[in-house]
C-alpha cells in the first residue's frame, strides 16, 4: 500500500495503544453502575438517594458501593481518555499530512450529532454532546506542556466547587420561590414522581415529555454549572497524563503502585467521609446538594487515578492475557457499547420495552448491570474477530474522513 493511499484512512487497529483500549473498556462498563439508576428511576434519585426507592438493607449497601466505587470515577477516566485521544488523533493526522484542525472539528461535529440523536431519541442522560462541545475547546490546549495543562485543569476543576459553596452559603438569602423550586428538584412531591413514572412507562412518543426537557436541562444549565468545567478539567488532565506516558503504561511498576495507593486511599477516604456526612445530615437539600456533594466531586479524582494505575499495572504484566484481550475489545468498541447499553436499558425500563421503570430496586439494578457487562464482554471480542471496528466507530470514521473505511478483517 502506498503512503498516499494510507493517508485517506483513519487509525488502523495495529496502530492502537492497547493500554488505552483496555482502560477505555473498563471505563465504559464502569459508568453503567451509576447510569442504571437514571435509566430505572426518577431523575431526582440520581442525586438524592432518599428521593425515591427503598434505601435500607441491601439496597442501601448497593447505593454505598455504587457511590464509593463508581460515582464520577469512571466518567472522569472516560473524560481523561477523550483528552488523550485528541492528541493521538491530531498527531496521527499531522503525520499523514492532513489538517489536524479540519479533521478534529469534523469529527467533533459528528459526535455532537450522534449525541443529540442519543439524548433526544434514546436517553436524556447522554454525555456525547457535552464531550463534543468541550472537545472543541480543549483542542487549542493540545500543544501545551503537561505541567501547564495540569495547572489549567485545576483552575477549571475548582470553579464548580466555588459555585456550589457560594450557593450553599447564600441559601438563606434565596427568594422563597427559588428555594421551593430547587427543593422540588431535590425531593419531588408524590404527584410529580407518579407523573414521571407514568410517562416513562408510556409509549416512546409520550416519553418525550420527560426526555426532551431533561436533555435540554443537562445540556444547558447543568452543563454551564458543572459539566463543562469538570469535563474540560479531566480532558486537560488526560492530555497531561498521556504526554507523561502514564496512560500508555510507559512508567515503572513502582510509579503506578505508589499512584494507586495514594489515589485510592485519599479518594476513598474523602468520598467515604462525604457518604457518612450526607447520611448524618439526613440528605437535606441545604447541606447535601451544595456541601455534601463536594466530597465525592473531589475524592473521585484520586480514585480515578488509582484505577488508571491498577489498569496500567495489569497492562504491563505478562499475565492477565484474557482480561486484556476482552477489555481492549470492549474499549475499541466503546462508542458502540455506550449506545448499546442505552438501548438495552431503555428497552428494559421504558414503556416501549418491558416498562419496568420505577419498579426495580437498587439491589436488582446491580444484577442487571452485571448481566449487561457479560453480554458486552461476549459480543465485543466476537465482533472484532470479523471486523476492524465497531459499527458506530466505523460510521464515525466514514463521516470524519468522508471516505469509506475498510471494515472487514482482511479487506
Amino acid at each position: 500500500m502506498t503512503s498516499s493511499k494510507t493517508q485517506i484512512y483513519s487509525t488502523f487497529p495495529s496502530e492502537r495503544i492497547i493500554s488505552i483500549d483496555v482502560l477505555r473498556g473498563v471505563a465504559v462498563l464502569g459508568i453503567l453502575i451509576m447510569n442504571i439508576q437514571s435509566f430505572s428511576m426518577i431523575g431526582a434519585a440520581y442525586i438524592n438517594p432518599t428521593a425515591y426507592g427503598d434505601l435500607s438493607d441491601m439496597n442501601k449497601w448497593v447505593w454505598i458501593f455504587s457511590n464509593l466505587f463508581a460515582n464520577d470515577k469512571f466518567m472522569s477516566i472516560f473524560s481523561m481518555l477523550f483528552g488523550a485521544g485528541i492528541i493521538i488523533f491530531t498527531s496521527r493526522a499531522v503525520a499523514k499530512g492532513k489538517s489536524a484542525g479540519n479533521l478534529h472539528y469534523r469529527r467533533i461535529f459528528w459526535l455532537f450529532i450522534f449525541g443529540m440523536i442519543h439524548a433526544y431519541l434514546i436517553w436524556y442522560g447522554d454525555i456525547l454532546v457535552a464531550y463534543s462541545l468541550c472537545g472543541a475547546l480543549v483542542f487549542v490546549f493540545r500543544k501545551m506542556k503537561p505541567k501547564t495543562l495540569v495547572l489549567i485543569s485545576i483552575a477549571f476543576f475548582i470553579i464548580p466547587v466555588l459555585f456550589n459553596l457560594g450557593s450553599g452559603l447564600t441559601i438563606k438569602y434565596w427568594p422563597e420561590e427559588s428555594y421551593n423550586q430547587n427543593m422540588q428538584t431535590w425531593l419531588p412531591p408524590a404527584d410529580v414522581i407518579e407523573n414521571e413514572i407514568s410517562i416513562m412507562r408510556g409509549s416512546w412518543i409520550e416519553q418525550m415529555k420527560v426526555r426532551v426537557p431533561s436533555a435540554f436541562f443537562l445540556q444547558t444549565f447543568l452543563f454551564l454549572w458543572q459539566s463543562f468545567w469538570r469535563i474540560i478539567s479531566m480532558m486537560l488532565l488526560g492530555m497531561a497524563l498521556y504526554k507523561w506516558g502514564i496512560l500508555s503504561a510507559q512508567r515503572s511498576k513502582m510509579f503506578y503502585l505508589k499512584l494507586a495507593l495514594t489515589g485510592l486511599i485519599a479518594g476513598f477516604f474523602i468520598t467515604g467521609v462525604g457518604i457518612i456526612e450526607n447520611f448524618n445530615a439526613g440528605w437535606s437539600m441545604d447541606y447535601s446538594m451544595f456541601f455534601g456533594s463536594q466530597f465525592n466531586y473531589i475524592g473521585s479524582i484520586g480514585v480515578a487515578l488509582g484505577y488508571i494505575s491498577l489498569v496500567m499495572l495489569v497492562c504491563k504484566s505478562l499475565r492477565f492475557i484474557k482480561f486484556k484481550h476482552i477489555f481492549s475489545a470492549i474499549g475499541k468498541m466503546a462508542f458502540t457499547n455506550y449506545i448499546l447499553m442505552s438501548i438495552i436499558c431503555t428497552l428494559i425500563f421504558y414503556g416501549h420495552g418491558l416498562g419496568l421503570f420505577g419498579q426495580v430496586e437498587r439491589s436488582v439494578q446491580i444484577l442487571i448491570v452485571f448481566a449487561i457487562w457479560i453480554l458486552i464482554m461476549i459480543i465485543s471480542p466476537i465482533w472484532l474477530k470479523h471486523y476492524q471496528y465497531g459499527p458506530l466507530e466505523w460510521l464515525w470514521r466514514v463521516l470524519t474522513y468522508w471516505k469509506v473505511q475498510p471494515m472487514r478483517i482482511g479487506h
